[in-house]
Formats: structure tokens, sequence, C-alpha cells
């Protein structure tokens, strides 16, 4: 006998099947994966060694020029250092030379023959001159040389032209006199020397330079005198 259900029973419902999870929607655009792309490994290689290379050649460029920059300074520190120990007595050189002036003007104010006239005079005269002589050859010792240019060019780069003199026996810009002279320290001047300098003289002529195998130029003043009388005929 079977049992029937009640009414007032609920009817059982089946059970729901379960949700599945979402699946995530493929990216679109950019936005989508891209296949990676096969590189040769044979090229990255290379890439690379160029790159090393060419640091290699930006190092060895910087360490020339470090090497360049050096030795100039190593250069310019000697020739410094030779300049300084050639001028170091410039200075000093420059107020001594004053002393050999006195000198000078000691011996030129003794009047002419008053010193053999007078023995004791001349054995002054003979001391002083004897301890100029000795002045200047300690200053040559040591690269300092006297300038007497009686007779030389004027040359402004070692004279100072004081006075100007009319002479026409000799060449214009010749030294007629020395008022004071000057000296030189190795290839500097150190004091120009003050001089009389000439004018209106004729000018001096510059050697003409004539290369080897050179043939010298016709004189137009020697030329034949048959080819001047030569009378062209008329037929």
């Amino acid at each position: 006998m079977t049992s029937e259900p009640k009414a007032d029973e609920p009817k059982a419902t089946p059970a729901a099947p379960p949700e599945s999870a979402p699946t995530p929607a493929a990216p679109e655009g950019d936005a989508a994966p891209r296949a990676k792309s096969y590189v040769d490994p044979s090229i990255e290689q290379e890439a690379t060694i160029a790159k090393l290379e060419h640091q290699v050649k930006d190092l060895t460029d910087r360490l020339l020029r470090a090497h360049a920059e050096m030795d100039n300074i190593r250069k310019r520190t000697e020739r410094d250092k030779a300049d300084t120990i050639k001028y170091a007595i410039t200075k000093f050189a420059g107020d001594i030379v004053t002393v050999g002036d006195n000198f000078q003007r000691a011996i030129s104010a003794v009047p002419v023959g008053a010193a053999d006239a007078t023995p004791a005079l001349k054995s002054l005269v003979d001391g002083v001159t004897l301890v100029e002589r000795e002045f200047h050859s300690v200053l040559e010792r040591h690269g300092v040389k006297r300038l007497d240019p009686k007779g030389q060019a004027f040359d402004p780069n070692f004279h100072q032209a004081v006075m100007e003199q009319d002479n026409k026996e000799v060449p214009a810009g010749t030294i007629l006199n020395v008022f004071q002279a000057g000296y030189v320290i190795e290839d500097r001047i150190l004091r120009p020397a003050m001089v009389v300098v000439s004018k209106g003289g004729f000018k001096p002529m510059k050697p003409v330079e004539v290369k080897p195998g050179t043939p010298p130029k016709p004189d137009p003043d020697d030329d034949d005198d048959t080819a001047k009388d030569e009378v062209p005929e008329v037929f």
C-alpha cells in the first residue's frame, strides 16, 4: 500500500546547475598579446661588439688627449723654469747697471791729458777703469751685456733716439753718438741705449739676394750699339 503525498507538503524542486566561472574577454587593439619575434643571436653579438668598439675608441681618444695635455704641461713647466732661471736677476740687474754709468761718468770727468800730468790722478783713473772692466765682466757671466751701438744702424728694439742730427756723410738712421749705454739680459732688452741718430743722408741699400743658377737681368743701358744702328731695308 502506497502512501500518497500530503496536500500541504511542498513539492521538491530540482536543484539548479552550478554556474560556470566567467571566461575573460579577449583584449582588443594594442592590448592584444603579440607573438614574440625571433632575433638572430649573431645580430645581437655584432651590435654588442660595435658598441664596445665605439667605447674603446672613445676611451683611447680621451687617453691620447690626456697624454698630449700632460706633455704640453711638462714642456711649458720646463720652459717656465728655464726662463725663471735665466731672467731671475732681471730686477737686480736693472738696478745695478746704474753703477756702471757712474764709473763711466767718473772716468769722463777727468780732462784729457790731466791724468798723464798727475801720477796720482792717473793711478786713480786706471783703478776706476779696471773696476769698470771687471764690473762688466761679472755682468756678462750672468748673461747681462752692455750695448754701445755707436756707428751702427738704429734699431728701435734696442735703441732709443733722443735727438736727430743732420749728417749727409753717413746713411740716414746711423747712430752718431751714445748718451747712455744700453743693456740686454740674454735675448731681452734690459735698458735701451739713448742715442743720437743721423738724418738727411742717403738711404742704405738693401743687399739683393740672387738665387744660384739665376741669370743676371740685362741692363737696358748696355744694349748693343749695332742693334741701334740697324736700319731696315726698304724694297
